[in-house]
Parts: C-alpha cells; sequence; structure tokens
C-alpha cells in the first residue's frame, strides 16, 4: 500500500513514517499542500493522511482541492484541532475520517485498515489502470509516467514502446518485435530507429534505476532488479 503523509512537523512526520514502514506500509511524505498539487496529483495512492495545520493552503483546503480533481484515495485528517465542528467542516469537504493529535499509533493502524477496507471495490478499479514498477509509476489512461511523483515527459511513441516493454516485462523481445508492436509496419531489419529510440527512453526514466537490458544476440529485456 502507498500513502501519502502530508505533514509539515519534522518530529510527527518522522514518528509516521516509521511507523508505518515498520508496518509494511511505502510511505511518500510532502511537507505543504502545494508540493501535492504540483507534483503528485495523479498518483493512485491507497490512503492520504493530511494535516490540517500546514504552511499556505490548509489541510481542508487540500482535500476540497483534490476532490475537485478527481481524487477518490481515502483521507485520513490528523489534527491538533478536537472540536466536533473542526470535525464536521472536515468530513464535510471530503475527509473519510478524522484521528485527533496525539494518538495512539495502534488507533492509527486501525483506522487505515477501515478506510482501505471501505475504499477496495471503487478504489481498485480505478487503480488496475496504473502500473507501479520500482520508482516508476505509468498511468495508462492518461498516457503519463511518473518517477518518484514527477512527471516524465514521453512522445507518444516513447510511451507506446515503454508500455510494450513492461507488458512483456522479465522477457527478452527482439528488435523485429518491437518494430512490429510499436510502429505497426515492417522496417528493414538494418534499421536502427529501435535502438535510437530504447535511448531516448532510457534517458528519461531511469534516472533512479535501471530498467531496459540489452540481451545481445537478441534484443531488450524491461525488468526490475532487486
Amino acid at each position: 500500500m502507498q500513502i501519502l503523509v502530508v505533514e509539515d512537523d519534522k518530529r510527527i512526520s518522522d514518528f509516521l513514517i516509521k511507523g508505518l514502514e515498520e508496518n509494511g506500509y511505502l510511505v511518500t511524505l510532502c511537507r505543504s499542500a502545494e508540493e501535492v498539487i504540483a507534483n503528485y496529483l495523479n498518483i493512485a495512492w491507497d490512503l492520504l493522511i493530511i494535516d490540517i495545520m500546514l504552511p499556505g493552503m490548509d489541510g481542508r483546503q487540500l482535500v476540497s482541492t483534490l476532490r475537485y480533481k478527481d481524487c477518490h484515495a481515502p483521507v485520513l485528517i490528523l489534527s491538533a484541532l478536537n472540536t466536533v465542528q473542526d470535525k464536521v467542516d472536515s468530513l464535510d469537504i471530503g475527509a473519510d475520517d478524522y484521528l485527533t493529535k496525539p494518538f495512539h499509533f495502534d488507533e492509527l493502524l486501525s483506522r487505515i485498515k477501515a478506510l482501505t477496507r471501505r475504499s477496495q471495490i471503487g478504489f481498485d478499479v480505478k487503480k488496475s489502470q496504473c502500473i507501479q514498477i520500482g520508482s516508476l509509476m505509468i498511468d495508462k489512461d492518461q498516457y503519463k509516467v511518473f518517477d518518484g511523483g514527477q512527471e516524465v515527459e514521453l512522445s507518444p511513441r516513447e510511451f507506446k514502446l515503454l508500455m510494450y516493454l513492461v507488458e512483456n516485462q522479465n522477457k527478452a523481445v527482439s528488435r523485429i518485435q518491437i518494430l512490429n508492436a510499436v510502429w505497426g509496419i515492417n522496417f528493414d531489419n538494418q534499421t536502427n530507429v529501435v535502438d535510437v529510440y530504447i535511448s531516448y527512453v532510457r534517458n528519461k526514466v531511469e534516472k533512479n534505476q535501471k530498467y531496459i537490458f540489452t540481451v545481445k544476440g537478441v534484443g531488450y529485456l524491461f525488468k526490475l532488479e532487486q
């Protein structure tokens, strides 16, 4: 499960990240609402944990913006504000749950499990159109690729090439197979267009780790090295 934590207090964020990662969750931290909107709107998060008192745009405004942008992931508000009206206001603008600080970590884990169970059926349909491989997130619906949350600009042909390699993950494919699948016509066997485009894609998606390997005498192989 991938969780986005939006919290500007380092002491609290360190506590959250340590506890969540120890329980098997993948956690990304943002320290402001503006950072979320700029870099993380198009990722299929399993859950967002958002503090209300953020610098700049506050947590409630962020939740409202996320819902307006069709982000339907469950949102858990964490806040020191503990009046009934604070909770009502947060739920009314789109949050799914509200937990006041300080809190017991076991209760936070219980809330997370409850929220993800409730959203599982509908959210799985949306997530199914996204592929997560290493630090890469590929959104097949929007033809977009993200590396560590940052969008990678690929041309339509580059995107199609990457998708073909991903769909054949851990399987070596020849240059002729790639030509037929990505370009749709039989090029001269001696053309280097595949190698040129492989180089383009490598330069764009392998900033953090290597995915595309040359198989001598065959072609290329897409795999995630452990």
